[in-house]
């Protein structure tokens, strides 16, 4: 690991230097007045993009796992009131993808892993006794589409969106970058 940061911290150096920086100058407001949420998903990081024709400041990216929003007022929705309010987004996509690592995700093999690793059962019980569902928010889904569903209608139905604001559902093929709509 250490190789790998000494590389990109060398690279980053000389990327600067050299102002390959320049092609990338954009401002903060998205040009084409979108926000995404997506799954964090490594295969998603250049093809989401490429298969949409999205530019570097063309939209408000936000990512994490299974392009979810867990809690209605947790920091995707603090992102996309950002986004709407300050940043000027009138339209939200929800990506979800084929062949997601959240699909299926059981918490018990993750707390198992987490005990493996060095946390303890007691603090996993300090927790789960403080009032936290640990198993409700390391949950996965069961199918893409619901999930992707289920997220448009927190945003639809969240008292804070704008009726002006449209939000729209995909499932984007992991593999082609083939989209599908799944809720408008």
């Amino acid at each position: 690991m250490k190789d790998f940061i000494d590389h990109m911290l060398k690279f980053n150096k000389t990327f600067v230097e050299e102002g390959k920086y320049k092609e990338f100058m954009t401002t903060k407001y998205p040009d084409k007045k979108v926000a995404i949420i997506s799954c964090m998903d490594t295969r998603l990081t250049a093809l989401l993009p490429a298969a949409l024709d999205l530019k570097n400041g063309d939209a408000k990216m936000i990512k994490n796992a299974g392009g979810v929003i867990s809690h209605p007022f947790g920091s995707v929705m603090r992102s996309l009131m950002v986004a709407v309010y300050e940043l000027g987004v009138t339209h939200i996509l929800v990506i979800g993808h084929t062949d997601c690592g959240m699909r299926g995700l059981n918490p018990a093999e993750i707390e198992a892993e987490m005990i493996k690793r060095g946390i303890s059962e007691d603090t996993l019980n300090m927790i789960k006794n403080c009032g936290i569902d640990i198993d409700g928010w390391l949950r996965g889904f069961d199918d893409e589409t619901e999930s992707v569903i289920s997220t448009v209608n927190v945003i639809k139905e969240h008292p804070l969106i704008p009726d002006d604001v449209t939000v729209y559902g995909y499932i984007m093929d992991s593999t082609t970058g083939e989209m599908k709509e799944v809720i408008k």
